[in-house]
């Protein structure tokens, strides 16, 4: 343990990607199992992957050529999912702005390869473009499955833009492409919005239902317990903050315990998790403290770092820290809180975290997007690494 009481962080900086431009809060997404691809603003997106060279796993960092994208185009955020069975393939989005001196254009290019053998070959998925134009300037690409009428699932793209809408991407099978349908017809929780939305996390959770929030500009947070089939919305709640919501994230506190959390960070307030919220709505809430002095708070990640069963929140900030919170079961008549348990500095700001298996070993990486580029992490406990080392 730390002199201050903190424990160490138990990840060690295994390699560091250097970009030539910046990325942003939205530019970097997993495609596949062990690949990560991360968009800067000059238009370029790198494919970063581990790779066997001469007897050793190393990082690989390669640029794709995505058709369409203009040289001056200015990518704004990215995103990939595996088609929902039983359909196959890789499919990638990325939307950008135009900028041709006297007005910019957004658009959002789909990429999906229908050949059989290339449907996850990104080099030929790259070169089979989908190109919208947009009518509003596009924020956060977001992937999720939908229930359908025939009881199949189909995984969706929602995009929030600047038109305080959150608008809708399908897969149009009979004619091999994606095209945009109305959001209320799925999404009846994501119309009529109080402001644009700059993060939005969907969860199906058991009995055909799903939690759905979302975070906005303007420091409104909405939430909403949905029933899949119909669809239709049981319960919705809105909670007011007083700055622009940067993530929120639902997720279940523990592997063993039902119940439903969402995380909620902003750009000046402490981050906050509302408890249990199919039962209280954001009416129980928990601070996370020290959590709004290292500037803002820019991404988070939930998950099990520790193997215990018991989730830890992660939170990257503009104050280029990385902050880690533990739940504390509270003594008898104490209000439950997350313990700040280590933190770990970095030489600019974090702009997006994933946890993944890159290597391929059974043992997940933290991967961060910084300003400067992209540092992989791997869990260093007791003074030995986890894994086999090849």
């Amino acid at each position: 343990p730390h002199p201050d009481g903190k424990e160490a962080c138990p990840f060690m900086e295994d390699s560091f990607s250097r970009f030539l431009s910046q990325s942003n809060m939205y530019g970097l997404c997993q495609a596949g199992e062990q690949e990560l691809l991360a968009a800067t603003l000059k238009g370029k997106v790198v494919c970063f992957r581990y790779q066997d060279l001469q007897q050793k796993i190393r990082p690989v960092a390669k640029e794709v050529q995505f058709t369409y994208i203009p040289v001056d185009a200015e990518i704004v955020s990215i995103d990939a999912f595996n088609k929902s069975s039983p359909n196959r393939g890789l499919v990638v989005g990325i939307t950008f702005i135009k900028d041709s001196g006297d007005k910019a254009t957004p658009f959002l290019n789909i990429y999906c390869d229908y050949e059989p053998g290339s449907e996850f070959n990104l080099e030929s998925i790259a070169q089979s473009c989908l190109n919208l134009e947009l009518q509003f300037t596009p924020f956060q690409l977001y992937h999720t499955e939908v229930h359908c009428e025939d009881g199949c699932s189909e995984t969706v793209f929602l995009l929030s833009g600047h038109d305080q809408r959150i608008h809708l991407y399908k897969e149009n099978a009979s004619l091999h492409q994606f095209e945009e349908q109305p959001v209320e017809r799925l999404f009846p929780e994501l119309q009529e919005l109080p402001s644009n939305v700059l993060w939005l996390d969907v969860l199906s959770i058991p009995g055909g239902r799903r939690l759905s929030a979302f975070g906005c500009q303007n420091g409104c947070v909405g939430l909403a317990l949905v029933d899949q089939t119909g669809p239709e919305i049981v319960q919705s709640w809105r909670v007011q903050q007083d700055s622009p919501i940067s993530t929120v994230l639902l997720f279940p506190l523990h592997s063993r315990i039902v119940g439903y959390n969402l995380l909620v960070t902003s750009s000046i307030e402490m981050a906050v998790v509302y408890r249990d919220v199919q039962e209280y709505g954001v009416s129980c809430h928990a601070c996370l403290s020290e959590s709004d002095q290292c500037d803002a708070v820019l991404c988070a990640l939930v998950t099990d770092l520790d193997f215990d069963g018991q989730k830890e929140l992660l939170l990257g900030t503009y104050g280029q820290e990385l902050l880690c919170y533990k739940f504390q079961q509270p003594m008898r008549g104490a209000e439950e809180q997350f313990q700040l348990l280590w933190r770990r500095s970095f030489k600019s700001p974090l702009l997006s975290i994933i946890y993944l298996d890159l290597t391929g070993d059974g043992l997940r990486e933290l991967a961060i997007l910084t300003l400067k580029g992209l540092h992989i992490l791997q869990v260093h406990y007791h003074g030995g690494l986890i894994r086999n080392t090849v």
